[in-house]
């Protein structure tokens, strides 16, 4: 089983846990088994139409997927993947 790495937004979703292990040939695999598990990461993952969400990024020992083979990606059983969901915004300068 992969291990998976959970950041604190999707924390919530999976019982808290930080890290869980989740089963699956490729990264869509194993992600699919962490979704199955954890229904409420489905669509925190993935879109309506199965591809990983476009604000989620996940690397694979280090590597993001979407520079390897995207969901497609192989995955060995002591692997690592980190998820990562893509962050924007921040404050506003104050006026002077």
């Amino acid at each position: 089983m992969a291990t998976i790495k959970i950041p604190p937004v999707l924390r919530p979703s999976v019982g808290g846990e930080k890290i869980l292990s989740a089963s699956g040939a490729s990264v869509g695999e194993v992600l699919h088994d962490l979704a199955s598990t954890h229904p409420a990461t489905r669509s925190q993952l993935f879109s309506a139409e199965g591809e990983l969400n476009r604000y989620v990024n996940v690397y694979l020992n280090d590597e993001d997927v979407r520079v390897l083979g995207g969901l497609d990606t192989a995955v060995a059983p002591d692997d690592v993947l980190v998820i990562l969901p893509a962050m924007a915004g921040g404050t506003r300068a104050p006026s002077l």
